[in-house]
């Protein structure tokens, strides 16, 4: 794993990224060939069109875009899954070329030679694929990394390996017991440490150290650490090494000193103004993009409720600094949905929900008025989601840390909406804020672009949602 921008992003996956990119690249290159030779041209038709090159870059560029929006650059995903995701990429590429198309109509190279481009593209990448991941293999993309500890902290290790082994980027190669540990460890996964770490470390094929004894104050080997960190080898504390593996901060090992001096938690004056502009932008595009939605919503509920019940819903929720202010929503639930005045989290297959709403939901087009409150400042595109005031009071007395998240503008999107489920108890609101703050920590454009995209195939696939 390497940081960029502060986020964790996997070597080989980056890797494989820059190599289909440069797949689809030289693919409109050979359609555009292949097309000139049946038109009787040759090679040097190539060098006669140079808007060709800019054509192929763009070309890469959505055609990579559409990739990471589908979610092909994450672990877990082969067999089926994959041919459903390359299938729905392609099918958005082509949508978005077309657009670009249309506006640019100087780019346009003729449908035939997109049409092979795209056979080509597709033939290469699954060729790529099988190639590249029978070569490295599961176990191989995964590092190896050595635990210091058999006690609690090491059985949260233990626990992530057996519960996310799909989701996770390290194997374990032993766990090292030392003198005053607990033991929660399996004895054929345990090794004592009788002579160098330095060996040991060398002699398992490690480049990696986790510190993950109890109490750090009794039995550390502090010279032989130091001789592993001075040799090249990365030693890391727990809550790094979750960060890092699992892409949330873990509450339950957090303490204040390590935000003190963690980097992250921070966003500068650009990087804000940066924020809103994008805010600004992209919520103007899709609320013209999307305006004949907002007609044909509007229409779809005026007829099922006969013109009886009010299209949109307003709900106070909390936002940045625990301001509150009005969210705006296609009404998906009855009038009466809170009719004693008790609020209440959407259940699964909740009875309150109609069915028009039940669509809206599925879809996230109930959502779509919220482009307005990102236009006010209200939110964001890209933040932890807004909370109803009396969750809120309720999650501060339970969950430490949880008004944490409210230093960022909340989001019409967000780190915790992609990577967890939809949140309807105290524990759940425990799960998302361990994502929630992995966002605070390391919020920037680069971030915010990734979520963006990946937003694209939670909307598509419908996950999540009540």
């Amino acid at each position: 794993m390497i940081r960029i921008f502060g986020h964790y992003v996997s070597r080989l996956y980056l890797l494989l990224g820059a190599m289909e990119l440069g797949i689809f690249y030289l693919s409109l290159l050979g359609g555009f060939w292949l097309r000139s030779r049946m038109w009787g041209g040759g090679v040097h038709l190539l060098s006669q069109n140079p808007e060709l090159y800019g054509s192929a870059t763009l070309y890469a560029l959505i055609m990579s875009f559409t990739m990471i929006s589908m979610g092909l650059y994450q672990r877990g995903v082969d067999g089926a899954a994959l041919l459903v995701r390359l299938a729905v990429s392609f099918f958005l590429a082509t949508m978005a070329m077309s657009l670009v198309f249309y506006l640019v109509p100087t780019l346009f190279l003729g449908r035939g030679v997109y049409g092979l481009a795209m056979l080509l593209s597709l033939l290469g990448i699954l060729l790529l694929r099988v190639s590249f991941f029978r070569i490295v293999g599961d176990e191989s993309r995964k590092h190896r990394v050595l635990v210091l500890g058999t006690g609690i902290n090491a059985a949260r290790i233990a626990q992530l390996e057996e519960t996310e082994p799909e989701r996770i980027g390290f194997r374990v190669a032993k766990y090292v017991r030392l003198e005053e540990s607990s033991n929660l460890i399996p004895d054929d996964q345990q090794v004592e440490l009788s002579g160098s770490l330095l060996e040991m470390a060398a002699g398992f094929a490690v480049n990696e150290i986790v510190i993950a004894v109890d109490d750090r104050r009794k039995g550390l080997p502090v010279d032989d650490i130091l001789d592993c960190k001075m040799s090249g080898i990365q030693i890391m504390d727990m809550l790094t090494f979750f960060e890092k593996e699992t892409s949330r901060v873990n509450i339950d090992l957090l303490h204040p000193s390590w935000i003190y001096f963690s980097p992250g938690f921070h966003q500068g004056v650009l990087s804000q103004n940066g924020k809103r502009a994008l805010d600004i932008l992209v919520s103007l595009l899709m609320i013209a993009a999307f305006s004949p939605l907002f007609v044909l919503v509007t229409v779809a509920s005026l007829v099922e409720s006969r013109g009886r019940h009010p299209v949109l819903y307003h709900q106070v929720r909390v936002g940045r600094g625990g301001r509150h202010f009005q969210v705006h929503k296609f009404r998906s639930m009855r009038p009466d949905a809170e009719s004693d005045g008790v609020a209440r989290w959407a259940a699964a297959n909740d009875n309150r929900v109609t069915r028009l709403g039940a669509f809206l939901r599925k879809t996230r087009l109930d959502e779509l008025p919220q482009l307005f409150n990102v236009l006010r400042g209200d939110m964001s595109l890209v933040g932890p989601r807004p909370e109803r005031p009396e969750f809120v009071l309720d999650l501060e007395k339970t969950i430490p840390y949880y008004r944490e998240r409210h230093r960022m503008q909340p989001g019409l999107t967000g780190w915790a909406q992609l990577r967890y489920q939809y949140g309807s108890t105290v524990e759940d609101s425990k799960e998302k804020l361990q994502y929630d703050l992995y966002y605070v920590k390391n919020a920037n454009l680069f971030l915010d672009l990734i979520i963006l995209l990946e937003t694209v195939e939670v909307v598509l696939m419908g996950k999540g949602a009540r």
